[in-house]
């Protein structure tokens, strides 16, 4: 007999929103698996295999760690490395410098081993080296800060930022700027679709000056942002600074910096998806107006060096030295290898804007489709915030889960209960929202406590649709009214440290 949760998954796979010809054409048919196995079998070869094959084979040889540990759904950024590189050590060790963002530009040296892997990532980046300098910071709120820190408000007095949502990183960067005089303002968006509302942001563009800040997607909500934007501000004399943190692996292909030409870009890279989740923050400042805006930084804090690893080991613990060395020449080379970044060159744009695109549409729908049973309302067990199914949206989305009462489950008892189903998610808080007359009761809502908290999820290349099946087979589980109630007896039988519900 197939469960019902299969049925359910079988139901999400056929679009009604007419967004595109099929946008989940070829997601294999699930069987219910067999006693010994709950992983979904799939039937057919299906033409979204067909199509993303190659991805799968890169996952195999060279991400093995996927198929036996958590679903990752909370990494940002692009990875560097393949699990396959590990040998015991890191592939880098980050130095802090003391050195102010002005003298970085005009003075600042660097190794043979961090111009290697700077030329990897301009060229990955899609970014000229004869147009834009690169700078390596600790963190996104390090590259923000630095960058406020050396901008000039006193002749460019306004910050106008773009974000859905709140971030630490964001936060530093307004805090920093209205101590140094900055008029701050913010986008709005219309609840609950996030767009912008666009006469609102218009009229805080037109007639103004300062540094704009504009993401291209939302990480939380997966909402996208249209060029234009950038060159309404570039027209009326704002300073860009284009946030590309949230873009997919090859997004940048997309993007014709010679056209829209932004004066700041930052992105974020890590380690190794799945397994290292540190790394660093690069911020890419036009040669042509570098040293003659950013003048007078107060602070030398947040930019680094990448060095060669300072511990070296063999992955076999104690060993020849030829071994050691061999390690060492390959990590200090100027050749050192960043397969994550290989492995997206070789998948390529037009496949892994597929890939992703069928992922989080399919997740979209499905989750859409959970309502709770025997409710004379049909109470929706999810709800999402942003874009639902579209064929142009981000690799992110944003929700809550309800339960049969149509009360909301805290966004952070969703993620702890899921991490205990080895499924990481993240957790977002909703802002600068604007609400209509007919969603009277949110708007009184948001009067007391400002922001709405919500469970996001964001998926990659690498994602596969057995990591979105988990999510959702994970989240239909509260379709059950006593979901909540085992969970706490289950924790507590054990002697664990329970939650309060």
């Amino acid at each position: 007999m197939q469960s019902p949760w299969i049925r359910e998954a079988s139901k999400a796979c056929c679009s009604s929103s007419g967004c595109c010809p099929n946008p989940f054409l070829g997601f294999p048919h699930y069987v219910e698996a067999s006693s010994s196995s709950s992983k979904p079998q799939s039937a057919a070869v299906s033409r979204y295999q067909f199509e993303t094959d190659e991805a799968d084979k890169i996952r195999a040889s060279e991400y093995p760690h996927l198929d036996s540990s958590v679903a990752c759904f909370d990494y940002i950024g692009h990875g560097l490395f393949s699990y396959s590189q590990l040998q015991g050590s890191p592939f880098f060790d980050i130095c802090c410098k003391s050195i102010n963002l002005n003298s970085q530009l005009l003075y600042g040296e660097e190794t043979e081993f961090q111009s290697g892997i700077k030329k990897r990532i301009m060229s990955f980046m899609n970014v000229s080296e004869t147009d834009y300098t690169m700078v390596f910071t600790a963190n996104q709120a390090s590259a923000f800060k630095l960058l406020v820190e050396s901008y000039p408000f006193g002749s460019n007095q306004n910050l106008l930022t773009v974000y859905d949502y709140q971030s630490e990183a964001i936060d530093v960067m307004i805090e920093r700027a209205k101590k140094r005089g900055a008029k701050c303002m913010s986008a709005c968006f219309s609840w609950p679709n996030l767009k912008i509302q666009t006469e609102k942001l218009r009229k805080k563009i037109i007639k103004k000056r300062g540094l704009f800040v504009i993401p291209l997607q939302s990480k939380v909500t997966g909402s996208r942002y249209s060029y234009t934007w950038l060159s309404l501000a570039q027209e009326n004399g704002w300073h860009v600074l284009l946030d590309a943190t949230a873009l997919g692996a090859k997004e940048m292909e997309t993007l014709g910096l010679s056209l829209f030409d932004p004066d700041f870009l930052i992105c974020s890279f890590f380690k190794v998806f799945g397994e290292n989740p540190s790394g660093f923050c690069c911020l890419f400042i036009k040669k042509s107006i570098g040293s003659s805006v950013l003048k007078g930084s107060t602070t030398n804090v947040g930019i680094v060096s990448l060095v060669p690893p300072l511990k070296l080991e063999s992955p076999k613990g104690k060993a020849p030295l030829h071994e050691i060395e061999e390690i060492i020449d390959s990590r200090t080379s100027n050749t050192l290898q960043c397969k994550a970044l290989d492995h997206a060159d070789s998948l390529g744009l037009v496949l892994i804007s597929s890939r992703t695109r069928s992922l989080i549409n399919w997740l979209v729908n499905a989750l859409m489709s959970l309502q709770h049973p025997h409710s004379e309302t049909g109470i929706p067990a999810v709800k999402i915030y942003g874009p639902k199914v579209m064929f142009d949206r981000g690799p992110a989305v944003a929700f809550n889960v309800f339960d049969w009462k149509g009360q909301r489950i805290h966004p952070a008892l969703v993620q702890k209960l899921a991490d205990r189903n080895n499924i990481s998610l993240s957790i977002g808080c909703l802002q600068h929202i604007w609400f209509s007359d007919k969603h009277e009761e949110m708007k009184e809502k948001d009067k007391f406590q400002p922001g709405i908290d919500v469970v996001t999820a964001a998926i990659g290349y690498l994602t596969n649709f057995e990591d979105i099946y988990r999510l959702w087979v994970f989240v239909s589980r509260f379709l059950d009214a006593d979901f909540l109630d085992k969970e706490k007896w289950r924790y507590k039988a054990l002697n664990q440290r329970t939650i309060e519900i």
